[in-house]
Protein backbone atom coordinates (compact mmCIF):
# COMPACT_ATOMS: atom_id res chain seq x y z
CA UNK A 1 0.00 0.00 0.00
CA UNK A 2 1.50 3.41 -0.96
CA UNK A 3 2.40 5.93 1.72
CA UNK A 4 0.15 8.99 1.38
CA UNK A 5 2.11 12.14 2.19
CA UNK A 6 0.50 15.56 2.53
CA UNK A 7 2.98 18.48 2.22
CA UNK A 8 2.13 21.73 4.01
CA UNK A 9 4.43 24.39 2.58
CA UNK A 10 3.81 28.09 2.03
CA UNK A 11 6.85 28.92 -0.11
CA UNK A 12 6.45 28.03 -3.85
CA UNK A 13 10.15 27.14 -4.31
CA UNK A 14 10.12 24.92 -1.25
CA UNK A 15 6.94 23.24 -2.53
CA UNK A 16 8.60 22.24 -5.80
CA UNK A 17 11.72 20.97 -4.08
CA UNK A 18 9.82 18.97 -1.47
CA UNK A 19 7.28 17.46 -3.87
CA UNK A 20 10.08 16.49 -6.26
CA UNK A 21 11.90 14.56 -3.55
CA UNK A 22 8.73 12.99 -2.16
CA UNK A 23 7.83 11.73 -5.64
CA UNK A 24 11.11 9.80 -5.75
CA UNK A 25 10.47 7.94 -2.51
CA UNK A 26 9.58 4.25 -2.94
CA UNK A 27 5.88 3.47 -2.44
CA UNK A 28 5.14 7.16 -1.86
CA UNK A 29 2.01 8.97 -3.04
CA UNK A 30 2.41 12.73 -2.51
CA UNK A 31 -0.94 14.50 -2.26
CA UNK A 32 -1.70 18.00 -3.53
CA UNK A 33 0.19 20.40 -1.23
CA UNK A 34 -1.60 22.88 1.02
CA UNK A 35 -0.17 26.37 1.37
CA UNK A 36 -1.32 27.45 4.84
CA UNK A 37 -2.32 26.15 8.24
CA UNK A 38 -6.05 26.60 7.65
CA UNK A 39 -5.87 24.59 4.44
CA UNK A 40 -4.06 21.75 6.21
CA UNK A 41 -6.55 21.41 9.06
CA UNK A 42 -9.52 21.73 6.69
CA UNK A 43 -8.10 19.10 4.34
CA UNK A 44 -7.54 16.64 7.16
CA UNK A 45 -11.00 17.32 8.58
CA UNK A 46 -12.67 16.71 5.20
CA UNK A 47 -10.72 13.50 4.71
CA UNK A 48 -11.65 12.26 8.19
CA UNK A 49 -15.32 13.13 7.60
CA UNK A 50 -15.43 11.06 4.41
CA UNK A 51 -13.59 8.04 5.75
CA UNK A 52 -10.84 7.15 8.18
CA UNK A 53 -8.99 5.49 5.32
CA UNK A 54 -8.79 8.82 3.48
CA UNK A 55 -6.41 10.35 6.05
CA UNK A 56 -2.75 10.50 4.94
CA UNK A 57 -0.21 8.53 6.92
CA UNK A 58 2.33 11.39 6.96
CA UNK A 59 2.04 15.18 6.99
CA UNK A 60 5.20 17.15 6.19
CA UNK A 61 5.11 20.67 7.69
CA UNK A 62 7.57 23.31 6.50
CA UNK A 63 8.88 25.75 9.11
CA UNK A 64 7.60 28.76 7.14
CA UNK A 65 3.99 27.62 7.02
CA UNK A 66 1.55 30.31 8.13
CA UNK A 67 -0.34 32.07 9.49
CA UNK A 68 -0.22 29.69 12.49
CA UNK A 69 3.38 28.96 13.55
CA UNK A 70 4.65 25.51 12.64
CA UNK A 71 4.89 24.14 16.18
CA UNK A 72 1.39 25.35 17.06
CA UNK A 73 0.06 23.78 13.88
CA UNK A 74 1.76 20.48 14.71
CA UNK A 75 0.19 20.54 18.16
CA UNK A 76 -3.27 21.09 16.64
CA UNK A 77 -2.85 18.24 14.15
CA UNK A 78 -1.54 15.89 16.83
CA UNK A 79 -4.51 16.64 19.09
CA UNK A 80 -7.21 16.34 16.44
CA UNK A 81 -5.71 13.56 14.29
CA UNK A 82 -3.51 11.54 16.65
CA UNK A 83 -2.78 8.69 14.21
CA UNK A 84 -1.39 11.00 11.53
CA UNK A 85 2.40 11.27 11.76
CA UNK A 86 3.86 14.76 11.39
CA UNK A 87 7.38 15.54 10.14
CA UNK A 88 8.80 19.05 10.59
CA UNK A 89 11.15 20.42 7.89
CA UNK A 90 13.38 23.16 9.31
CA UNK A 91 16.76 24.86 9.03
CA UNK A 92 17.21 24.69 12.81
CA UNK A 93 18.10 21.14 13.85
CA UNK A 94 19.33 22.06 17.32
CA UNK A 95 18.46 19.84 20.30
CA UNK A 96 16.23 22.62 21.68
CA UNK A 97 14.01 22.78 18.60
CA UNK A 98 14.01 19.00 18.33
CA UNK A 99 12.70 18.72 21.89
CA UNK A 100 10.09 21.44 21.26
CA UNK A 101 8.90 19.66 18.10
CA UNK A 102 8.58 16.35 19.94
CA UNK A 103 6.69 18.05 22.79
CA UNK A 104 4.27 19.51 20.20
CA UNK A 105 3.56 16.05 18.80
CA UNK A 106 5.90 15.76 15.81
CA UNK A 107 7.19 12.27 14.98
CA UNK A 108 10.33 13.44 13.22
CA UNK A 109 12.47 16.36 12.09
CA UNK A 110 14.30 16.83 8.77
CA UNK A 111 16.91 19.53 8.20
CA UNK A 112 17.19 22.01 5.32
CA UNK A 113 18.55 21.83 2.68
CA UNK A 114 16.70 18.60 2.07
CA UNK A 115 18.56 15.33 1.72
CA UNK A 116 16.93 12.41 -0.07
CA UNK A 117 18.31 9.81 2.35
CA UNK A 118 17.28 11.72 5.47
CA UNK A 119 13.80 12.53 4.14
CA UNK A 120 13.21 8.95 2.94
CA UNK A 121 14.28 7.41 6.23
CA UNK A 122 12.21 9.76 8.36
CA UNK A 123 9.05 9.53 6.21
CA UNK A 124 9.17 5.72 6.09
CA UNK A 125 9.69 5.49 9.86
CA UNK A 126 6.78 7.83 10.56
CA UNK A 127 4.56 5.96 8.08
CA UNK A 128 5.32 2.66 9.83
CA UNK A 129 4.46 4.27 13.16
CA UNK A 130 1.16 5.62 11.80
CA UNK A 131 0.22 2.25 10.27
CA UNK A 132 1.06 0.48 13.52
CA UNK A 133 -1.07 2.84 15.58
CA UNK A 134 -4.06 2.36 13.29
CA UNK A 135 -3.64 -1.40 13.30
CA UNK A 136 -3.37 -1.43 17.10
CA UNK A 137 -6.49 0.69 17.54
CA UNK A 138 -8.43 -1.43 15.09
CA UNK A 139 -11.87 -0.03 14.38
CA UNK A 140 -11.61 2.99 16.67
CA UNK A 141 -12.73 5.29 13.87
CA UNK A 142 -13.60 8.11 16.23
CA UNK A 143 -9.94 8.46 17.14
CA UNK A 144 -9.02 9.38 13.58
CA UNK A 145 -11.98 11.61 12.82
CA UNK A 146 -10.62 14.50 14.85
CA UNK A 147 -10.51 14.09 18.60
CA UNK A 148 -12.75 16.24 20.75
CA UNK A 149 -15.80 18.36 20.28
CA UNK A 150 -17.10 21.13 18.07
CA UNK A 151 -15.84 24.70 18.54
CA UNK A 152 -18.29 27.48 17.64
CA UNK A 153 -17.26 31.13 17.74
CA UNK A 154 -19.81 33.95 17.98
CA UNK A 155 -18.61 37.40 16.92
CA UNK A 156 -20.46 40.68 16.63
CA UNK A 157 -20.34 42.78 13.47
CA UNK A 158 -20.24 45.75 15.86
CA UNK A 159 -20.96 46.38 19.51
CA UNK A 160 -24.54 45.83 20.59
CA UNK A 161 -25.66 43.35 17.94
CA UNK A 162 -26.35 40.61 20.50
CA UNK A 163 -23.37 38.26 20.11
CA UNK A 164 -23.25 37.42 23.83
CA UNK A 165 -26.98 36.64 23.91
CA UNK A 166 -26.57 34.27 20.95
CA UNK A 167 -23.51 32.58 22.49
CA UNK A 168 -25.20 32.06 25.87
CA UNK A 169 -28.44 30.66 24.45
CA UNK A 170 -26.92 28.24 21.92
CA UNK A 171 -24.61 26.97 24.67
CA UNK A 172 -27.61 26.46 26.97
CA UNK A 173 -29.43 24.64 24.17
CA UNK A 174 -26.49 22.31 23.56
CA UNK A 175 -26.16 21.59 27.29
CA UNK A 176 -29.90 20.98 27.70
CA UNK A 177 -29.85 18.42 24.87
CA UNK A 178 -27.27 16.31 26.68
CA UNK A 179 -23.97 17.58 25.24
CA UNK A 180 -21.20 18.43 27.68
CA UNK A 181 -20.75 22.13 26.87
CA UNK A 182 -18.24 24.83 27.70
CA UNK A 183 -18.90 28.54 27.22
CA UNK A 184 -15.77 30.70 26.87
CA UNK A 185 -15.75 34.51 27.09
CA UNK A 186 -12.95 35.78 24.82
CA UNK A 187 -14.34 39.30 24.75
CA UNK A 188 -11.38 39.99 27.00
CA UNK A 189 -11.95 43.63 27.94
CA UNK A 190 -15.73 43.94 27.87
CA UNK A 191 -16.97 40.38 28.39
CA UNK A 192 -20.51 40.10 29.79
CA UNK A 193 -21.09 36.35 30.05
CA UNK A 194 -20.66 36.51 33.83
CA UNK A 195 -23.27 39.30 34.07
CA UNK A 196 -25.76 37.45 31.87
CA UNK A 197 -25.52 34.34 34.07
CA UNK A 198 -25.14 36.06 37.47
CA UNK A 199 -21.68 34.62 38.15
CA UNK A 200 -18.90 35.92 40.38
CA UNK A 201 -15.73 33.85 40.04
CA UNK A 202 -12.14 34.87 40.67
CA UNK A 203 -10.59 32.60 38.02
CA UNK A 204 -10.59 33.56 34.35
CA UNK A 205 -9.15 32.67 30.96
CA UNK A 206 -6.16 34.88 31.78
CA UNK A 207 -5.12 32.45 34.53
CA UNK A 208 -4.57 29.77 31.89
CA UNK A 209 -2.57 32.00 29.55
CA UNK A 210 0.80 31.32 31.19
CA UNK A 211 0.25 27.58 31.66
CA UNK A 212 2.22 25.52 29.14
CA UNK A 213 0.57 22.18 29.87
CA UNK A 214 -3.12 22.51 30.73
CA UNK A 215 -3.91 19.36 32.69
CA UNK A 216 -7.46 18.34 33.67
CA UNK A 217 -6.79 19.52 37.21
CA UNK A 218 -5.58 22.95 36.07
CA UNK A 219 -8.59 23.30 33.77
CA UNK A 220 -10.99 22.29 36.55
CA UNK A 221 -9.59 25.05 38.78
CA UNK A 222 -10.15 27.72 36.10
CA UNK A 223 -13.63 26.60 34.97
CA UNK A 224 -16.79 27.55 36.86
CA UNK A 225 -19.61 24.99 36.89
CA UNK A 226 -22.87 26.89 36.45
CA UNK A 227 -26.24 25.77 37.81
CA UNK A 228 -27.39 25.11 34.24
CA UNK A 229 -24.59 22.57 33.81
CA UNK A 230 -22.47 24.82 31.59
CA UNK A 231 -18.73 24.94 32.18
CA UNK A 232 -17.81 28.63 32.11
CA UNK A 233 -14.38 30.04 31.34
CA UNK A 234 -14.83 33.74 31.94
CA UNK A 235 -13.13 36.91 30.77
CA UNK A 236 -10.89 38.59 33.37
CA UNK A 237 -12.59 41.05 35.69
CA UNK A 238 -9.69 43.46 35.10
CA UNK A 239 -9.82 44.29 31.40
CA UNK A 240 -6.11 45.07 31.19
CA UNK A 241 -5.35 41.42 31.91
CA UNK A 242 -6.81 40.53 28.55
CA UNK A 243 -3.42 41.33 27.00
CA UNK A 244 -2.03 38.23 28.73
CA UNK A 245 -4.16 35.98 26.50
CA UNK A 246 -2.12 35.69 23.31
CA UNK A 247 -3.08 33.87 20.13
CA UNK A 248 -0.86 30.96 21.18
CA UNK A 249 -2.54 30.78 24.58
CA UNK A 250 -6.00 30.90 22.97
CA UNK A 251 -5.18 27.98 20.65
CA UNK A 252 -3.84 25.92 23.54
CA UNK A 253 -6.86 26.68 25.74
CA UNK A 254 -9.37 25.84 23.01
CA UNK A 255 -7.53 22.62 22.15
CA UNK A 256 -7.68 21.59 25.81
CA UNK A 257 -11.39 22.41 25.99
CA UNK A 258 -12.10 20.64 22.70
CA UNK A 259 -10.60 17.45 24.10
CA UNK A 260 -12.83 17.57 27.20
CA UNK A 261 -16.20 18.88 25.97
CA UNK A 262 -18.49 17.91 23.11
CA UNK A 263 -19.41 21.54 22.34
CA UNK A 264 -17.29 24.64 23.00
CA UNK A 265 -19.01 27.99 22.37
CA UNK A 266 -16.74 31.05 22.31
CA UNK A 267 -18.00 34.63 22.65
CA UNK A 268 -15.42 36.69 20.72
CA UNK A 269 -17.14 40.05 21.02
CA UNK A 270 -16.90 42.72 18.32
CA UNK A 271 -13.22 43.68 18.59
CA UNK A 272 -10.62 41.49 16.89
CA UNK A 273 -7.48 40.70 18.87
CA UNK A 274 -4.92 37.95 18.63
CA UNK A 275 -6.88 35.56 20.83
CA UNK A 276 -10.16 36.15 19.02
CA UNK A 277 -8.50 35.77 15.62
CA UNK A 278 -6.98 32.44 16.68
CA UNK A 279 -10.38 31.25 17.91
CA UNK A 280 -12.17 32.19 14.68
CA UNK A 281 -9.45 30.61 12.59
CA UNK A 282 -9.51 27.26 14.39
CA UNK A 283 -13.30 27.07 14.90
CA UNK A 284 -15.46 24.46 13.23
CA UNK A 285 -18.29 27.01 12.93
CA UNK A 286 -17.86 30.79 12.91
CA UNK A 287 -20.98 32.89 13.46
CA UNK A 288 -21.12 36.63 12.77
CA UNK A 289 -24.09 38.35 14.39
CA UNK A 290 -25.56 41.45 12.78
CA UNK A 291 -28.77 43.42 12.89
CA UNK A 292 -30.76 44.39 9.76
CA UNK A 293 -29.68 48.02 9.63
CA UNK A 294 -27.24 49.83 7.36
CA UNK A 295 -24.56 50.52 9.97
CA UNK A 296 -24.42 46.95 11.26
CA UNK A 297 -24.48 45.38 7.79
CA UNK A 298 -21.63 47.63 6.67
CA UNK A 299 -19.72 46.57 9.79
CA UNK A 300 -20.39 42.92 8.97
CA UNK A 301 -19.04 43.42 5.46
CA UNK A 302 -15.90 45.12 6.85
CA UNK A 303 -15.38 42.27 9.32
CA UNK A 304 -15.72 39.57 6.67
CA UNK A 305 -13.27 41.37 4.37
CA UNK A 306 -10.80 41.86 7.21
CA UNK A 307 -10.93 38.16 8.15
CA UNK A 308 -10.25 37.31 4.52
CA UNK A 309 -7.33 39.76 4.19
CA UNK A 310 -5.71 38.44 7.37
CA UNK A 311 -6.28 34.84 6.24
CA UNK A 312 -8.34 34.16 9.34
CA UNK A 313 -11.44 32.85 7.61
CA UNK A 314 -12.99 32.93 4.16
CA UNK A 315 -16.37 34.58 3.65
CA UNK A 316 -18.04 31.37 2.49
CA UNK A 317 -16.87 29.63 5.68
CA UNK A 318 -18.60 32.25 7.87
CA UNK A 319 -22.29 32.11 8.82
CA UNK A 320 -24.18 35.35 9.39
CA UNK A 321 -26.94 35.34 12.03
CA UNK A 322 -29.54 38.11 11.70
CA UNK A 323 -30.69 39.39 15.09
CA UNK A 324 -33.67 41.69 15.84
CA UNK A 325 -35.38 40.67 12.65
CA UNK A 326 -38.84 41.86 11.58
CA UNK A 327 -40.55 41.31 8.28
CA UNK A 328 -41.09 45.05 7.99
CA UNK A 329 -37.39 45.88 7.86
CA UNK A 330 -36.07 47.12 4.52
CA UNK A 331 -32.88 45.05 4.75
CA UNK A 332 -33.87 41.39 4.57
CA UNK A 333 -31.55 38.45 5.40
CA UNK A 334 -31.12 37.44 1.74
CA UNK A 335 -29.80 40.92 0.95
CA UNK A 336 -27.35 40.72 3.87
CA UNK A 337 -26.09 37.41 2.51
CA UNK A 338 -25.47 38.95 -0.92
CA UNK A 339 -23.71 41.97 0.56
CA UNK A 340 -21.37 39.97 2.82
CA UNK A 341 -20.86 36.94 0.58
CA UNK A 342 -21.26 34.60 3.55
CA UNK A 343 -23.50 31.70 4.39
CA UNK A 344 -26.76 32.65 6.09
CA UNK A 345 -28.36 31.02 9.10
CA UNK A 346 -31.85 29.90 8.20
CA UNK A 347 -33.20 31.00 11.59
CA UNK A 348 -33.47 34.78 12.08
CA UNK A 349 -33.83 36.03 15.65
CA UNK A 350 -36.96 38.16 16.14
CA UNK A 351 -36.82 41.63 17.68
CA UNK A 352 -38.57 41.41 21.03
CA UNK A 353 -36.45 42.93 23.80
CA UNK A 354 -39.41 43.05 26.20
CA UNK A 355 -39.14 39.26 26.52
CA UNK A 356 -35.47 39.60 27.46
CA UNK A 357 -35.37 42.66 29.66
CA UNK A 358 -36.29 40.98 32.94
CA UNK A 359 -33.81 38.14 32.48
CA UNK A 360 -31.05 40.52 31.36
CA UNK A 361 -31.54 42.93 34.28
CA UNK A 362 -31.61 40.06 36.79
CA UNK A 363 -28.61 38.32 35.24
CA UNK A 364 -30.70 35.15 34.86
CA UNK A 365 -30.55 34.56 31.12
CA UNK A 366 -30.61 30.81 31.78
CA UNK A 367 -34.09 31.22 33.25
CA UNK A 368 -35.57 32.92 30.19
CA UNK A 369 -39.18 31.81 29.66
CA UNK A 370 -39.39 28.85 27.29
CA UNK A 371 -42.36 30.56 25.58
CA UNK A 372 -40.11 33.44 24.52
CA UNK A 373 -40.00 33.72 20.73
CA UNK A 374 -36.38 34.90 21.00
CA UNK A 375 -35.39 31.82 22.99
CA UNK A 376 -37.26 29.51 20.62
CA UNK A 377 -35.46 31.04 17.65
CA UNK A 378 -32.04 30.81 19.30
CA UNK A 379 -32.55 27.19 20.32
CA UNK A 380 -33.80 26.52 16.79
CA UNK A 381 -30.55 28.06 15.54
CA UNK A 382 -28.58 25.69 17.77
CA UNK A 383 -30.47 22.79 16.24
CA UNK A 384 -29.80 24.08 12.73
CA UNK A 385 -26.08 24.21 13.49
CA UNK A 386 -26.11 20.60 14.70
CA UNK A 387 -25.40 21.47 18.34
CA UNK A 388 -28.57 19.85 19.69
CA UNK A 389 -29.17 16.13 19.87
CA UNK A 390 -32.32 15.33 17.91
CA UNK A 391 -35.11 13.36 19.53
CA UNK A 392 -35.16 9.65 18.77
CA UNK A 393 -36.57 9.05 15.33
CA UNK A 394 -36.07 12.66 14.25
CA UNK A 395 -33.35 13.23 11.65
CA UNK A 396 -30.74 15.78 12.75
CA UNK A 397 -30.79 19.15 11.04
CA UNK A 398 -27.86 20.09 8.87
CA UNK A 399 -26.12 23.47 8.93
CA UNK A 400 -27.59 25.78 6.31
CA UNK A 401 -31.10 24.30 6.41
CA UNK A 402 -34.04 26.29 7.67
CA UNK A 403 -35.08 25.44 11.22
CA UNK A 404 -38.81 24.94 11.51
CA UNK A 405 -38.86 25.97 15.15
CA UNK A 406 -37.26 29.30 14.20
CA UNK A 407 -39.89 29.88 11.48
CA UNK A 408 -42.74 29.33 13.91
CA UNK A 409 -41.15 31.71 16.40
CA UNK A 410 -40.91 34.53 13.85
CA UNK A 411 -44.46 34.04 12.57
CA UNK A 412 -45.88 33.93 16.10
CA UNK A 413 -44.11 37.19 16.89
CA UNK A 414 -45.61 38.85 13.81
CA UNK A 415 -49.11 37.72 14.66
CA UNK A 416 -48.81 39.10 18.17
CA UNK A 417 -47.86 42.48 16.78
CA UNK A 418 -50.91 42.51 14.50
CA UNK A 419 -53.39 41.73 17.27
CA UNK A 420 -55.28 44.81 18.44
Amino acid sequence: MPIRILPAVGDPDAVRSLVSLLSQLPDAEPLAPVVDSTGLVDTLARSAAESVDELPEVVVVHERIGPVPALELIREVALRFPAVGVVLVTTDTSPGLFAAAMDSGARGLVGLPLSYEELAGRVQAVAQWSTGVRRHLGHGADVFAGVGGTVVTVSGAKGGTGATLVAVQIALAAQASGHSTALVDLDLQTGDVASYLDVQFRRSVADLAAVNDISPRVMAEAVFRHDSGLALLLAPAEGERGEEVTDRAARQILSALRSRYEVVVVDCGAQLGGAGAAAVETADLALLVTTPDVVAVRAAKRTVRMWDRLQIRKAEETTVVVNRYTRATEIQPALIQRITGTALAGTPIPANFKELQGAVDAGRMHELDARSTVKQALWGLAGELGLVRSAEGTPPRRPGTRARGGERAAVGFRRRKELP
